[in-house]
Formats: structure tokens, C-alpha cells, sequence
């Protein structure tokens, strides 16, 4: 696959850069000259640039904690550009990861792009970061299928499809991220009690190695691969391009909001709603009271539909118990309802808190003990722990995710608990990545697991066997077996020695 009407001149001319050559052996470090010491690199149909406009996007990521520059930026312009990279990366041990920020040029300055990762996991700690926009392409749609390139966004692929009258099964609440980045840590949104994760959704994948060998993987062909690159972070290749699955779209969204006071009534409701499957989206969130004083909870419960056919309110509502007379309904567009997220980040960039450091903190729950964890969390957290942003909080059925690799709590219903904190300026960020780190290991006591793109300090080698569990020896076999060198996506930590 190259990409048509790129010329590796104009490439050249245009990335205003001093452009790699070669790898000095000696020195161990890029060369924009030729010399005796220097291996040089393969011909590419695009660049390898050592620094220039647009660069420093590629030393953080969306939570703008860890800030590490790589030596080199691969602009690719074909798949063969990243396999010929990624093999001579293996030769010399340059690590390697792609970094799906830069994506979808045609909406920047509108909703923004971002990378999936806000704490360093795409980062090549002074590698070679392979810029996603060289593969961002909607390739075919069809009945029931998409085929796309991993840089492209899920924004992209979904007014792609709706103009045909199809869209993803399941997305995530923000639009404008890669493909091939939440396919490489599961991606989760609102449809995940239906349709599981967007891993789920997979029909085919290609994939550059750690060899830099182009494979097709599928559950029917070369299954290690694909399960092993599916939420596996990046560890044993490059995802360039993706079968996915389609569902016919509805034309429009009734939206309901729930409020509760009672932890324990929250609780009941959402999992009542869980288990019968009235509604075609469930999320929910933690927010402060009006006062200031306590926790409130909120269930955002969605029933798509036809226009012409509404649905029967009162019915979808019937047996739940939320506090009396706060109950609204609005009725808008699906691609209205799937977009929704675009406003309140224009409000965040317009605000200032885009750009400010962010330690999330993803978790996933076993039901038995998220009563415990829940007000054991409430005791912690304050208002300034969220800034401007928000706490996720909503159940999902394990047997709907089929994904090896994003790995549950062992129980029939989990819940996600998503800390997606915007703090002010000039908040501890230490302090709040250490009081991430102690809500981590009281959730690992309880028995949960954590969700790979949050912000965790110390992670160590015992803390992700302890993750896999017994899956741990399959994550390393597959290590072994796709990236001897053990060059991709080093950010992640799960292999460090």
C-alpha cells in the first residue's frame, strides 16, 4: 500500500526538517549526513525527519505528564515506509511507537486531535515515532463492513458511514481518536453492554511485526496475532489497517438523565437497566451536588429510533427510582448524540484546560465490591481532583467482551470507573498521580483491573503479572514471538526489565 500523489520530494521540501539518512553505529545516533560509521536507511516513500514543524507533538501526549522528545519522526507515505522503519529499527534496538495524535488533519481547530494515551504509553522514549497522518484513510465501505487505515479516526469512519446509512457498533465518547490507537487498549464507550468493546468489532487486521513483516490476522488466519495485538498496547506490532463491522444506523436519540443521591439506588438502577437491555446506550457519572457538599450520581441512557416512531418513555423509565422531578428527556440526532463530546472540548480549549497536565485514572470494577470502592473513592476525591472534567461511572456484562487481552474482573458485571480529570493550573500533579496510584491498588485488592491508557506511576513488572494473570506467560510468548527485539511501544512498561 503507498499513498498515492505523495511525492517524497515534496515531503522533503515540506517538513522544513534536517531528514535522517542514516543510523551512526558508533555514535548511536541519527545521521543527516553520509559517513564511513553510518548504516543508511532503506529508500522510503516518505521521510524520516530529525526535528521541524509539527515535532513537538510527538514528545507528550493528551495528559502532558511524561515529555520525552524522539530522535526521529517517520512521516510514512506507504506500509512498506513503516515495515523497512521498524526492520532497521530491530537491527540497531531503536524502539518504536506510533502516535495517532497528528491523525485527522481536517478537523484541527475544530474538536482537535489526540492520541488515546495520557501517560507516555505512546511514547518512544527517544525512538522513532511513526506519525499516524501517513495512514489515515477510509479505504471501502460496504454493507455491514468498513475497511480503514489505523490513522484514520473514528469521527472519519463514522460520517463516512452514516452517508451510506451505517455506523460503528461502538464508539468512544470522544470522536477524534485513532483507529488503530483504541484498537490497540480496547476502546470502550456508552454500547459496550451490547456490543462489547471496539476490539469486539474486529473482523481483520494487518499488521507490521516487531520484524517488520506484514501479516493478515483474523480470528480464522494467524489468530495468536490478531488477539495478541488486540488491547495488547502496542507490544507485538503496528496495526496499518482494519476490517471492521457495521450496523445499520437510526436516525435519531432520545436521551434520559437520571439523578440519585443514594449510591445504592445508582447502583440498582443501572444494573436493572443492564440486565433487561431497554435502553441501546448506558453511561453515567459521578458530579458534585449543587452545594458543593456531596457526590451525585447520573445515568445517561440513550434509545435510538426512527424519526416518526418515539419511543414509549414512560415505559423505558418504568421500575427505576431516581430522585423525584430531575428526571429529563431530549430528543436529537444520532450523529448529534454521537458528536456530543465536541462541545464540551471546544469549552475546555476555550477555558485553558485542554493543554494542562491530566492524570486520568481508567478502572474496571468487579460489581460485588464497586459499593465499597465507590465511597471508599467519594472519601478522596474532591472537586479540585476533577478540575473541569468528570468522573465516569456506568456498569457493563463481562460476557459481551471477547477480547483475551482487555482484561475484566473475573465477575458477570463489572463497572468502569473513569477519573477524567482536568484539574486547574497549578494543581499537585504529583499528588494526584500518587492518589491514583492508591486507588489502583485498592481496586487491585478488591479484585479490579486497570484500563491501560490511565495515568499509574511505579507500575512494575510484578504489578502487570498480577494484571495478566494467568494470560501472563501468553503476553510474553507473544513478545517474544512478534518483537524479539523488544522495540515497540516501550511507553506501556509491561515488558521493562
Amino acid at each position: 500500500m503507498t499513498r498515492p500523489g505523495l511525492s517524497r520530494r515534496a515531503l522533503i521540501a515540506g517538513a522544513g526538517a534536517a531528514v535522517v539518512v542514516g543510523w551512526n553505529t558508533t555514535t548511536r545516533a541519527w545521521a543527516d549526513q553520509p559517513g564511513q560509521a553510518v548504516e543508511q536507511l532503506p529508500a522510503l516513500d516518505g521521510t524520516m525527519t530529525l526535528q521541524g514543524t509539527g515535532l513537538e507533538h510527538f514528545s507528550s501526549d493528551f495528559g502532558h505528564i511524561v515529555t520525552q522528545s524522539p530522535r526521529a519522526v517517520l512521516r510514512p507515505a506507504s506500509v512498506r515506509d513503516i515495515q523497512q522503519t521498524v526492520a532497521f529499527a530491530r537491527r540497531h534496538r531503536i524502539p518504536v511507537a506510533v502516535n495517532g495524535q497528528s491523525g485527522d488533519a481536517a478537523v484541527v481547530g475544530q474538536a482537535g486531535l489526540e492520541s488515546h494515551s495520557s501517560y507516555g504509553q505512546a511514547n518512544p522514549r527517544g525512538g522513532i515515532a511513526i506519525d499516524a497522518r501517513g495512514f489515515n484513510r477510509v479505504l471501502a465501505l460496504r454493507p455491514g463492513e468498513a475497511v480503514v487505515e489505523a490513522g484514520a479516526t473514528w469521527a472519519q469512519l463514522t460520517d463516512a458511514a452514516l452517508a451510506q446509512g451505517w455506523a460503528p457498533p461502538c464508539l468512544t465518547d470522544y470522536l477524534h481518536l485513532s483507529i488503530g490507537g483504541t484498537l490497540s487498549v480496547g476502546g470502550i464507550g456508552g454500547a459496550v453492554q451490547r456490543h462489547g468493546l471496539q476490539t469486539d468489532t474486529v473482523r481483520e487486521l494487518d499488521v507490521v511485526t516487531g520484524t517488520g513483516e506484514l501479516v493478515t490476522a483474523s480470528r480464522e488466519r494467524n489468530r495468536d496475532l490478531f488477539e495478541a495485538v488486540l488491547a495488547g498496547g502496542g507490544q507485538v506490532g503496528i496495526i496499518v489497517r482494519a476490517t471492521l463491522a457495521l450496523e445499520p444506523v437510526r436516525e435519531r436519540s432520545t436521551v434520559f438523565t437520571l439523578a440519585y443521591d443514594d449510591l445504592d439506588t445508582y447502583l440498582a438502577d443501572q444494573q436493572k437497566v443492564l440486565a433487561d437491555g431497554r435502553f441501546d446506550l448506558q453511561v453515567g457519572n459521578v458530579v458534585r451536588s449543587a452545594d458543593g457538599q456531596r457526590w451525585r450520581y447520573t445515568a445517561e441512557l440513550v434509545a435510538h429510533h426512527d424519526t416518526g416512531h418515539p419511543v414509549d418513555r414512560e415505559a423505558l423509565l418504568a421500575g427505576l427510582r431516581p430522585v423525584a422531578g430531575e428526571t429529563t428527556v431530549t430528543e436529537e440526532s444520532w450523529r448529534e448524540y454521537a458528536f456530543r463530546v465536541d462541545g464540551f472540548a471546544g469549552y475546555l480549549r476555550a477555558a485553558g484546560f485542554w493543554d494542562l497536565p491530566k492524570p486520568w485514572l481508567s478502572l474496571f470494577l468487579p460489581a460485588s465490591k464497586t459499593a465499597t470502592f465507590m465511597r471508599e473513592a467519594a472519601e478522596v476525591l474532591s472537586a479540585a481532583d476533577l478540575g473541569a472534567g468528570l468522573l465516569l461511572f456506568y456498569p457493563y456484562a463481562r460476557a459481551r467482551v471477547n477480547t483475551p487481552l482487555a482484561v475484566l474482573p473475573d465477575e458477570a458485571v463489572g463497572w468502569h470507573f473513569d477519573l477524567l480529570a482536568f484539574p486547574a493550573p497549578g494543581a499537585d500533579i504529583p499528588a494526584m498521580l500518587q492518589r491514583n496510584r492508591r486507588l489502583y491498588e485498592r481496586a487491585v485488592a478488591l479484585g479490579g483491573k486497570r484500563y491501560l491508557i490511565g495515568a499509574i506511576p511505579d507500575m512494575t513488572t510484578g504489578d502487570w503479572q498480577h494484571h495478566y494473570a494467568q494470560l501472563w506467560d501468553r503476553v510474553q510468548r507473544a513478545k517474544r514471538q512478534y518483537d524479539p527485539a523488544g522495540i515497540l511501544t516501550p511507553g506501556q512498561n509491561i515488558h521493562a526489565s
